[in-house]
């Protein structure tokens, strides 16, 4: 059957050495919305989330999952969870992706349980979901009245039960605060995760395979108990980093989300950006039929030679 769709082209053959993945995952973060009013007097965080939705959008292939990982409401407002899910819900239908809600420390535990899970719950909202034989693992974080993160005994306990049974395609843990240092943001060591050891003996020795967070409203990434983590930017607002002259500051740019790919052997986790620079070279989509027509040696010295007229 001849594919014409440029889009679908490209998920019909693999240029490279690696398998497509088995699993395609967006990792949002930290949202902010509001139900009436800019956060800071400045940013209109629905717009900003609209924007990085409708980058989410066109990304191919599309994720199976949406992870949002906490502070989805600036103020924990009943009228911002409403919002949240008129924008999202709707994009994540058209690309067949499920929702997975993680609480944050600005979220209300009420509201968010009430308006995202349909169930008015005040006790710690951690939750399992099956993505085509991937365990996802949302881990409620938040400290109602606090700004730091903490896992209470019960928690780790009930999340041990979990994992000792592996899953089909591994498990991937996503939380608000995350497991790991923050050397470019000091300051924020005083609302970190606490007791991370405690929630390390846990994790090590099981199938978890990548941890998800966000919190920090900029891209990083370490290693936790033996484990990749991945913290993805904010799209309201970001922190400026390397600016000696604040302790600390938001700015209205950089915002981003992440895309993660899981292969068999490993985890791929890719950062996009969600405004769009300016193009200063490229190659229109519509040239990818042609180079499907070629021969896998003649694709490699196309686009590899320096001798190729795609360089002159």
């Amino acid at each position: 059957m001849r594919v014409t769709s440029p889009a679908a082209l490209a998920a019909t053959e693999t240029f490279g050495q690696h398998p497509d993945p088995t699993h395609v995952i967006a990792h949002l973060s930290d949202t902010h919305l509001l139900g009436d009013s800019l956060q800071y007097g400045v940013i209109h965080t629905t717009a900003r989330l609209e924007e990085a939705l409708e980058r989410l959008a066109g990304v191919r292939p599309a994720p199976q999952a949406i992870v949002l990982t906490g502070d989805l409401a600036d103020l924990g407002e009943p009228e911002a969870y409403a919002r949240l899910r008129k924008v999202v819900e709707p994009v994540a239908a058209n690309l067949g992706a499920e929702l997975v809600w993680v609480i944050g420390n600005h979220d209300d535990r009420g509201a968010f349980s009430e308006a995202l899970l349909g169930v008015r719950d005040e006790e710690p909202l951690d939750r399992v979901h099956d993505i085509a034989g991937l365990r996802i693992i949302a881990l409620d974080t938040s400290v109602p009245g606090w700004h730091h993160g903490e896992l209470r005994t019960s928690q780790l306990e009930w999340l041990g039960a979990e994992l000792a049974t592996p899953a089909p395609h591994g498990t991937i843990l996503a939380m608000h605060h995350p497991p790991v240092p923050m050397p470019m943001d000091r300051i924020a060591e005083l609302i970190e995760l606490r007791d991370q050891p405690a929630l390390a003996e846990v994790v090590a020795g099981t199938d978890v395979r990548a941890i998800l967070a966000g919190h920090y409203h900029y891209s990083t990434f370490a290693t936790f108990a033996g484990v990749p983590v991945s913290v993805a930017s904010a799209s309201c607002y970001t922190v400026g980093l390397a600016r000696p002259d604040r302790l600390v500051a938001a700015v209205d740019a950089d915002q981003a989300f992440t895309m993660t790919h899981v292969y068999p052997d490993t985890v791929v986790h890719t950062v996009v950006p969600i405004r769009q620079g300016p193009e200063v070279s490229g190659t229109p989509i519509e040239h990818l039929e042609a180079l499907l027509a070629l021969s896998p040696r003649e694709r490699f010295e196309l686009v590899s030679s320096k001798d190729s007229p795609l360089y002159r």
